[in-house]
């Protein structure tokens, strides 16, 4: 393949990492099941979740809708690509708030790397397998004090966030 097909498909496959981050954090549900073919695969280890796609959405969203808030940043993204088929290496950054135990506000930092293997099918780039690689988490304890309330942040965690009037997805 060309330079121009590569460059093409790396920028497609780059969108649909960021799309995920945005799909969780936003609570997008729609959104985050565009992320995976149909018959795509996820594996986040034997303690958290190995299956399809569709049934890591379907396990995450219940956990993440108890939180006060979540942010997952995407950094260092390598993409090889072969044709209609691609490997890719995304690191990644999630701060979840909430709170875990009662009484206790609680953040936690996960950092570590998506690698995916991905395929072009009717023209859509797509996640085909996702194995999640863990590499450092920290859980803090944060002291005293309620979460601000909407009225401190335009920010939502549904299609009411600033960034639905901007991005038509």
């Amino acid at each position: 393949m060309d330079a121009t097909h590569d460059l093409s498909a790396k920028q497609a496959i780059t969108e649909v990492i960021y799309r995920y981050c945005r799909a969780l954090d936003r609570m997008d549900r729609d959104l985050a099941l565009t992320i995976w073919h149909p018959d795509g695969t996820a594996d986040y280890g034997p303690t958290m979740f190995q299956g399809t796609g569709v049934g890591f959405v379907d396990w995450v969203w219940p956990a993440h809708q108890s939180m006060l808030g979540h942010s997952h940043q995407i950094g260092n993204v390598l993409i090889e690509v072969d044709g209609d088929r691609a490997g890719s290496e995304s690191y990644v950054t999630a701060t979840l708030w909430g709170e875990f135990e009662p009484g206790t506000l609680t953040t936690i930092v996960s950092r570590g790397r998506y690698v995916d293997t991905w395929s072009r099918r009717d023209g859509v780039w797509a996640i085909d397998h996702r194995r999640f690689a863990e590499d450092l988490t920290v859980t803090t304890a944060v002291p005293g004090g309620a979460p601000p309330g909407p009225e401190a942040s335009p920010a939502r965690r549904d299609r009411h966030d600033p960034s639905y009037d901007v991005l038509a997805r």
